[in-house]
């Protein structure tokens, strides 16, 4: 089941006060990106947040769960209602993830 992107608007909206959020459409469900560092997804109505030391110390209850069937377990963040909670969740989680890795010039 695919999410509905008022949905992935709304959470985009609450990420808000970690930086610059951005989501794009990859295999049905959406990946997160913070500063163009990607963090989470959003999955048939479903936050997901990638688990780190960083984020689980914030976390009101650590629920960790597969965004889609063989993925690994992420962190699902149900409280995504709390604007001020979510954005410091995904600001400590970027913190603490390293750098993407640059991508290969086409030749």
């Amino acid at each position: 089941m695919a999410s509905n992107p008022d949905f992935v608007q709304y959470i985009v909206d609450q990420c808000g006060g970690a930086g610059c959020i951005e989501a794009r459409k990859m295999f049905g469900d959406w990946c997160l990106y913070c500063n163009g560092k990607p963090f989470g997804m959003v999955s048939d109505n479903g936050f997901y947040v990638k688990p780190t030391e960083a984020g689980k110390t914030l976390l009101r209850n650590v629920d960790m769960r597969p965004p889609y069937e063989g993925a690994k377990p992420y962190f699902y963040i149900e409280d995504v209602d709390d604007h001020d909670y979510v954005a410091t969740l995904v600001k400590a989680t970027c913190a603490a993830l390293p750098e993407p890795k640059p991508k290969k010039k086409k030749q």
